[in-house]
């Protein structure tokens, strides 16, 4: 029996509008931060056009942050590479961990979805992968509003972000954590979670106070990697032989 055409257009936008659906609260929650990020740029003494190209081709807003406010302090290239370096290295923990979500995905969209996957977009697929397949319908167009709304915010900021002043008196430094935590909050029922937690965040704290900043956001995410690894329990060859 042939697939029904008009069955399959009506899953894709399905899946297209449980994308744009999912994406509208992180575009609420970045785009204050994304304008802050276009001013604070400009502030730092980049051009228009670099900040944008930095943002379309990197594409990582911690990290971000981190490259500029560096380069700002005149510290050597290969500095500011490795601390972009620590910061998104979680990057490559979130591409393993989504990769068995990707198998209906062509070559080409793999690339694509890595280079657009970002902290929200793992979270997200990371819990809808867990009750039903990741389609690139719905990956891609969660990605793309997410993408563009960065990219606008950005150029908001580079234009008007001078009217602003201090983004810390209207709170708005306070978003992109508070959004962080509560992607964390979004795995406490994952077994271990306080554990792996517990670990995570002592790890992090240890390491700012003892190395500093960016190297306690990668030392606490491999703490948190590890508990996990270690708690869990491995899978013997009869329960796979059984499965």
């Amino acid at each position: 029996m042939q697939p029904d055409p008009t069955s399959q257009k009506t899953s894709m936008a399905s899946e297209i509008k449980d994308g744009l659906r999912d994406a509208l609260p992180i575009v609420l929650a970045i785009a204050p931060y994304s304008v802050v990020f276009g001013a604070f740029a400009v502030d730092q003494g980049l051009t228009p056009a670099e900040i944008l190209l930095a943002s379309a081709t990197i594409f990582a807003v911690a990290s971000q942050y981190v490259m500029v406010n560096l380069m700002g302090q005149d510290v050597p290239i290969w500095s500011i590479l490795l601390a972009v370096l620590a910061v998104n290295f979680r990057h490559v923990l979130y591409s393993a961990a989504l990769t068995k979500h990707l198998q209906p995905f062509a070559p080409w969209q793999k690339l694509a979805a890595f280079f657009l996957l970002v902290d929200p977009q793992y979270a997200t697929c990371a819990a809808r992968g867990a009750v039903r397949p990741i389609r690139p319908s719905y990956y891609f167009s969660y990605a793309a509003i997410v993408y563009i709304a960065w990219m606008c915010s950005n150029l908001i900021g580079v234009l008007f972000g001078g009217l602003m002043g201090d983004p810390s008196r209207l709170g708005l430094d306070l978003l992109l954590p508070m959004f962080f935590a509560s992607l964390v909050i979004g795995f406490r029922n994952r077994p271990r979670f306080p554990w792996v937690l517990l670990a995570s965040v002592t790890t992090s704290l240890v390491a700012f106070f003892a190395i500093g900043s960016p190297w306690h956001i990668t030392l606490g995410g491999f703490a948190g990697i590890l508990t996990a690894a270690m708690m869990s329990k491995p899978t013997s060859v009869s329960e796979v032989s059984h499965a």
